[in-house]
């Protein structure tokens, strides 16, 4: 009888952790700080240079607002957690 894998768990037995803790936390930042999202809105690219472990993936679904691929990566948002992506799709730059 074959043995089936949990989505993110590898052969050897070692789970992968998915990088939630991550995007939830540049999430949460924007929520709280009104610093961090005004620079978000100007150059996200830029802001989220400190966030370095992010992948390239997650820094352009950031920045562009993808709140599907968010939510896919991070499970559905509540909405202070949604606050940065719903003001980057209400800007008109893109």
């Amino acid at each position: 009888m074959a043995t089936v894998l949990a989505p993110r768990e590898q052969k050897s037995g070692v789970q992968l952790v998915p990088k939630r803790s991550e995007l939830r936390a540049v999430l949460e930042r924007a929520a709280r700080e009104s610093e961090f999202l005004a620079r978000m809105a100007e150059d996200p690219h830029e802001a989220l240079k400190e966030y370095y472990s992010l992948t390239a993936e997650e820094k352009a679904a950031l920045a562009s607002g993808d709140i599907r691929k968010i939510e896919s990566w991070v499970g559905k948002l509540d909405p202070e957690l949604a606050t940065w992506l719903w003001c980057r799709l209400s800007q008109e730059k893109w």
